[in-house]
């Protein structure tokens, strides 16, 4: 009996690069603690299982931009049908919780600013506190009068993890523009480092073996690395149909591939797994 995917959140949060030479994407990449149950010393993008309280009733009077109707039309196969909106509330959630990245707007709608020493001080001491678990999300939601404009994620890819494997995950992968005014800040638990790259660049690093990654990470950022400007990525997710992407793990001359929906097989250099190696479906 394989284990049952767990839904999941995660946000490719991407900014505009200006050079002398060319107008680019990067996109922020972070990297797992190396002693994580999953993927340790990978880089991923900021993300985590969906908690209860991101679609507990009334989670919606702290949204803007999207409700639970909305939600499930755009994600009709969550495994039950009111995490759909938590999707999004767990994206905005764990981007801030692992990277300080807080795509959020006050009440009366203005933006959301971390850049002098006392917002920092404030919003980073509710982190550890959510971080601990000393606060719930909508607790710090409320003290600060703010709301989550749902509709600044951009539904981008789906991903299930493999079902030999003993983690698994069902992630929904999110599209979002950094906000201004704010710096990234890994939460030194979780992440221990991060990165600002362009999608290209860590394509080739991870060929040359220096830039680890998995194969949904690998996948998506072959995809954003078509777009030359953050509003034509934005763009490309209007009306996408965005297909379930559950992979198989097979044995292959002596060696673990991963094989596609598709039946395309990828050879890279995956991650270190406890699997099983015999060939079952």
């Amino acid at each position: 009996m394989y284990a049952k995917p767990t839904d999941a959140a995660t946000v490719m949060v991407i900014r505009k690069q200006h050079t002398d030479r060319e107008r680019d994407i990067e996109v922020l990449m972070v990297l797992r603690n190396r002693s994580s149950r999953f993927v340790p010393g990978y880089h991923v993008y900021p993300g985590g299982i969906l908690d209860p309280e991101d679609y507990a009733p009334g989670v919606e009077r702290f949204c803007t931009g999207m409700d639970r109707k909305k939600a499930l039309e755009i994600l009709p196969n969550m495994s039950k049908p009111e995490k759909a909106i938590g999707a999004w509330v767990a994206g905005i959630r764990e981007t801030f919780e692992e990277a300080g990245i807080l795509i959020a707007k006050k009440r009366d709608g203005s933006s959301v600013f971390i850049r002098t020493e006392e917002e920092k001080k404030r919003l980073y001491g509710y982190r550890r506190a959510l971080n601990s678990g000393e606060m719930k999300f909508t607790e710090f939601l409320e003290k600060e009068d703010l709301i989550l404009p749902l509709d600044r994620l951009h539904y981008f890819s789906h991903w299930i993890t493999p079902e030999p494997l003993p983690l698994r995950y069902d992630v929904r992968f999110f599209l979002a523009e950094t906000p201004e005014g704010q710096e990234v800040m890994h939460d030194g638990l979780e992440l221990t480092e991060h990165l600002w790259v362009s999608p290209g660049k860590a394509l080739g690093l991870y060929e040359k073996g220096e830039f680890g990654m998995v194969l949904p990470q690998i996948m998506t950022l072959v995809e954003l690395s078509r777009f030359k400007t953050v509003e034509d990525a934005i763009r490309s997710t209007q009306g996408k149909k965005v297909p379930a992407n559950l992979t198989k793990i097979r044995r292959m001359n002596g060696q673990d591939v991963e094989v596609m929906p598709d039946g395309s097989v990828f050879e890279g250099r995956l991650p270190v797994y406890s699997w099983p190696h015999e060939d079952s479906d």
